[in-house]
Formats: C-alpha cells, structure tokens, sequence
C-alpha cells in the first residue's frame, strides 16, 4: 500500500521507517527543509537504537522516500498519517492542535481517489471530529475517512514496540475507514497483536488515559520511596512485592526522580484541561502532575543533604540528563528541574550524557558539559547520577574517588547496591532504602 507520513518527527519517522520495513511504500514529509535534506543524507535527526539502519535499508530498498512536497504525496496515498506535533499550549496546558489542523487543511487540498486520514498524533477527544470537519469543509466531494490510530511508542524501544505492539488501537466511525487502516496493519498479523477497533472519541481518550495511568503509577511508587526512608523499608522491595501481583502488574514501579519527556507531562495536563472543560475533573490526575513536579526539585534537596547540608560555592557533577536511556529527548527531564534547583543553592554544574548534551547545551546554562562520567566527577563535592543509561551501571569506584573532592554518589535510580558503593568508601544515597 501507499503511505504518506505527514511530520517526520519522532512518531512520524519511526512509524514511517516500520511501515516501509513491512513492504509498504512510504513517504514521509516535513516543512523543514533541513531535516529532509539530513535524512536523505542518511543522518537521523533524533537517536533511536535501530532507526539508522532500518531508514537506510528502506531508503536503498525504494520504499521509503523523503520530500517537502506534500501536494505531489498525497494524490497517490491510500493512508495518510497526521503525525505532527501537539505540544502543550502556553497558559492552560491544553494541547495544541494548530499543527494537525494545518495539516489537516493541507491533505484536503490533494487528495484523490478513497483515502483514509489517520491521526497518528496524540490529540484530545474530539480532534478527529474536527479534523473531518476541516476536510469535509475544504474538499465536500473528497472520498475519505478519518480514523484516529494513537501510538504507543517508548522512547529507546520504539521499533520493537511498532513491530510488536502489545495492541493496535483503530478509532473509526465508518466500517471501510477499520478496513482500509487494518489492511495497513496486516503485515503484524503473524505478530497476532490484537486490533482493538473503537470509536475516535474511545481512541482518542485511550491514548491519554493509558499515559495517565502510567505516571500515577511512577508518581504512587515515588511517593511510596519516600515513606521508605522514613521508616526504613526497602522500596525496591515493596515494588517487587506488590509488582508480583499480576492485578498490579511490576512494570512502571521503579523509583526515581519523577516522569519527564515527550509524553507523559504534556499529555496529563492535556486531560486535566479535557476534563475539566467537560465538567468531570480528574482530581487523581491533578495531584499526580503535581506531585511529580514537586518530586523533582526535592531531588536537589536530597543532593544538598548528602552534601552536609549546603552546595555553594562547591562543583556537583550530573550523570545523565535525558529523561530516560537511549534516547536524546531532554523534554521535560528531571535533570533540568535538579540542575536549576542545585544552582538556584549555589552550585556549580558539571554534566555528563551519552547522547543529550547537544540538546542539553540548548536548554541548560552555565553548565559545563564534559565527554565522560570521570571527567564529570572530577574535583565535586558530590556525582549524582540521574539518568540510568548503560555507560553508568559499572562504574570504576576506585577511579572515582580519586576523581572526587568528596566521596559522595547521590544514585537517583537505585543503579547500585548500597552495600557494594559503601564498601568502596563511598557516602552512598539512593531512593527509598536504608
């Protein structure tokens, strides 16, 4: 089949990259012209395990392309992906959706023959309705349906879950829109991942109910940590007692420094805004966006106690500033909110990160960043270590302290054992344990 992706951002190219994987013929646009002119070089414009490579066999193949002609795409399309950013909107957290309306505006000028309209993008309830709208009030005589068709991607694992999804979700409202979109999803038949055909109001509110439910997850175990330390209880074992539970489930219970990313905050605060425009307020919602908010910037407060109480005037070395591993995404990463924080008490910042520090530089300021975990250790009073990426879970302790003015490793990700740190001479403090 014939796929035009419209957004070569993250979802898009990903998406885009796995549907020509399966044999489709793919076309992937963007208005910026840098990034199409990159990725037709062969450089990808965000890091993803994998995604380099499946982009350059589908490119050699010739079923993936790359333009900024959307009008000369989508005639030939049987799908048409809205694969644009909704971020959130200044002033009241609300999503928006002036990208997938232009979008939306753009494809109904050039479609041609039956097409399916898939937003692909995380909308609120109702955008699909308003996506018809707009077609239907440019192009009336267009033969198309618009379906919603959320993505459930993880940021470093993103291939593996297009490839073997837990579950495809299909929100239409006529019958040929689920026909057209499920044929596009065959190729995972052999995969038996279940398609879960829906209205687009329940796709569209899928989406955000099942982030929702995963950072009150994150948010109920890190409050769960701090109870912990109060009365000496392990967290780790908590989680893995309650995790066994197959109601519960052990995914998503990992103490830490609060949620981040592209995702989850800016969705939460997009269904609070949904809810409370419908009168229906979602007040466990609420409490967990601002719980994590406040769980961040005590994580500084943790670092200043592991430093005697006081962190002017002394060099604190971060390791890791992307919300997560594998991947370059510094939105929304607990690091910024710590790094601010610990500044905002007098510290100077030296930082480290496999893959983030070109977006980091962007974003952080009067930070050093350093090319290693030893260069960023070295003369601080204290490393703390924020993101758990695999470079970080074998570190040379020895090498450390002679790195360190002081031997302290505040781990907010109970990388290590306690006993194994302390045992190198190390003031060691993690989440939630003795």
């Amino acid at each position: 089949m014939k796929v035009v992706m419209v957004g070569a951002g993250y979802v898009g190219l990903v998406s885009g990259a796995c549907f020509a994987d399966f044999g489709h013929d793919v076309v992937c646009v963007d208005k910026d012209s840098g990034k199409i002119a990159s990725l037709e070089a062969g450089r990808m414009p965000i890091f993803e395990p994998g995604l380099a490579d499946i982009v350059a066999t589908n490119v050699r193949s010739g079923r993936l392309a790359f333009t900024t002609d959307l009008a000369d795409a989508v005639p030939k399309a049987d799908a048409v992906f809205i694969a644009v950013g909704t971020p959130s909107r200044r002033g009241d957290g609300f999503a928006d959706l002036s990208y997938v309306h232009a979008a939306a505006r753009e494809i109904a000028q050039h479609l041609a023959g039956y097409t399916v309209v898939v937003t692909k993008s995380t909308v609120p309830v109702g955008t699909g309705d308003e996506v018809e709208r707009i077609i239907r009030e440019i192009r009336p005589d267009a033969d198309v349906s618009v379906v919603s068709n959320p993505e459930f991607l993880r940021e470093g694992a993103a291939i593996a879950d297009f490839k073997r999804p837990d579950r495809i979700v299909i929100g239409a409202n006529d019958q040929r829109g689920a026909e057209r979109l499920s044929d596009v999803y065959r190729p995972l038949y052999l995969n038996q991942a279940p398609i879960l055909v829906t209205s687009r109001q329940t796709a569209e509110l899928t989406k955000y109910a099942a982030n929702a439910f995963l950072a009150t997850k994150i948010t109920f175990i890190n409050e769960i940590a701090e109870l912990c330390e109060q009365v000496g209880a392990n967290v780790q074992d908590v989680a893995r007692g309650i995790g066994l539970d197959n109601r519960i489930g052990s995914k998503f219970l990992h103490a830490g420094p609060g949620y981040g990313g592209s995702c989850f905050p800016k969705d939460t605060l997009a269904l609070i805004k949904t809810a409370q425009d419908y009168g229906t307020p979602i007040r466990l919602v609420e409490t967990v966006v601002a719980v994590n908010d406040q769980r961040k910037r005590s994580m500084a407060r943790k670092v200043v106690a592991a430093c005697g109480g006081s962190v002017r005037g002394k060099s604190i070395g971060v390791l890791g500033l992307t919300f997560k591993p594998n991947t370059d995404d510094m939105r929304d990463a607990p690091s910024l909110a710590i790094i601010s924080a610990l500044q905002d008490a007098g510290a100077r910042i030296r930082a480290f990160d496999p893959e983030g520090l070109e977006q980091a530089r962007t974003m952080l300021h009067d930070v050093e960043f350093v090319q290693d975990a030893y260069a960023c250790a070295e003369g601080a009073a204290a490393l703390v270590l924020v993101t758990e990426w695999d470079a970080f879970r074998a570190l040379d302790f020895e090498r450390l302290r002679t790195c360190l003015a002081s031997p302290i490793l505040v781990d907010l990700r109970n990388v290590y054992r306690p006993d194994e740190v302390r045992r190198h001479g190390f003031h060691y403090v993690s989440i939630g344990r003795p």
